[in-house]
């Protein structure tokens, strides 16, 4: 099927769209409920404002992100790599670091030194 300059509501339901290509459209305002997405590829595309919730992304790859003021709530990060980013302005709260490094450094153990170099100096 091929659909080309139209400017419809496409509704589609049940059916298998796998392999699917989608190239230079507007898909705004789009809804996907409980999709299998696995091994999707998105590339140069504008999620600004989009919402991935209650999804699971293990394997999931993502490069060359623009993830400014990108909030994350109550999400796993357990073995996950961070590489050359931008952590400027990163602010963690309420959130386990047992296991966490930065540059090899254990975070959890670097926090409680600076709460006990904190105190001392009080």
């Amino acid at each position: 099927m091929k659909i080309e300059s139209q400017r419809e509501v496409l509704e589609v339901r049940g059916s298998d769209i796998s392999y699917a290509a989608l190239h230079d459209v507007n898909i705004s305002g789009t809804k996907i409920d409980f999709c299998n997405m696995s091994r999707m590829a998105i590339n140069r595309a504008n999620l600004a404002g989009a919402s991935l919730d209650d999804s699971t992304m293990p394997g999931a790859l993502f490069h060359n992100m623009n993830l400014v003021g990108a909030p994350f709530d109550d999400v796993n990060l357990t073995n996950v790599l961070i590489q050359s980013a931008n952590l400027s302005g990163l602010n963690i709260r309420d959130s386990r670091l047992e296991g966490m490094y930065i540059n090899g450094v254990a975070v959890a153990e670097l926090c409680l030194a600076y709460v006990y170099r904190s105190r001392e100096k009080t």
